[in-house]
C-alpha cells in the first residue's frame, strides 16, 4: 500500500508528539503551593 511505511509511522508519532505538546501548552496542569520551609539557626549547636 505505502513504499516506505517506516516514514509514514515517523511522521505520525511525531505528529502525535507535536499535538500531545500543544495539548499540554493550551491546557497546563495546576500546580499546588507548598509552604517554604525555613531552617531557623539554634542556639545549641553552635560553637562557643
Amino acid at each position: 500500500m505505502f513504499r516506505r511505511p517506516v516514514v509514514l509511522a515517523a511522521a505520525a508519532l511525531l505528529g502525535l508528539v507535536a499535538v500531545a505538546l500543544l495539548a499540554v501548552g493550551a491546557f497546563p496542569p495546576s500546580v499546588t503551593p507548598t509552604p517554604v520551609e525555613r531552617v531557623l539557626p539554634s542556639d545549641r549547636f553552635q560553637t562557643r
